[in-house]
């Protein structure tokens, strides 16, 4: 009998590391992990996006995390979930689509780690807010976000081996 997949979220504003401590995690636990839909989504975009394309991002997100579940060992480590949607369509546009909403209240996570905001912010064309008062901001919503979730969580800092070293001593995968 496979034992019960346990979904961890990394969460966090941009450019704090997620892609990479999911990853790290992922092969440290010899399992897969689910990147960020939206990066694909955006590219084939120009990185250009409104409302409507996030609720197509949500539902391609949810396709990625379903059918990596179906390959997941143990655990399913999570670029993002709809929380972040949640975050961008307010922020954005002043509005989140109920779909994203249900989805948020349905879906269950066991875990989150939060990512703080004290990595140099590294350029791409699809992050949007480089200076540290917006970063601090955005963190401190998916600070309250994972606080209210209800489920175990810790917040990582520092270098990316700090990062992964953190998370791996956090209590959040038992006694490893």
């Amino acid at each position: 009998m496979k034992p019960t997949l346990q979904k961890i979220v990394v969460i966090g504003p941009e450019s704090t590391g997620k892609s990479t401590i999911c990853a790290a995690l992922a092969q440290h636990f010899n399992t897969v992990w689910v990147e960020e839909y939206a990066r694909e989504y955006l590219e084939r975009q120009n990185n250009e996006y409104d409302y409507d394309d996030l609720l197509a991002i949500a539902k391609g997100q949810i396709r990625k995390e379903e059918e990596k579940s179906l390959l997941a060992r143990e655990f399913l480590f999570c670029d993002t979930d709809l929380n972040v949607l949640m975050v961008w369509c307010h922020h954005r546009f002043h509005k989140v689509h109920a779909f994203i909403l249900e989805e948020i209240a349905a879906r269950k996570y066991d875990a989150y780690i939060l990512c703080d905001v004290d990595m140099p912010w590294s350029p791409d064309p699809q992050r949007e807010y480089p200076d540290y008062e917006m970063r601090r901001y955005f963190f401190n919503i998916y600070k309250d976000i994972v606080i209210n979730a209800g489920v175990p969580f810790t917040l990582v800092s520092g270098n990316e081996k700090e990062r992964l070293e953190q998370a791996l001593n956090s209590g959040l995968f038992g006694a490893r």
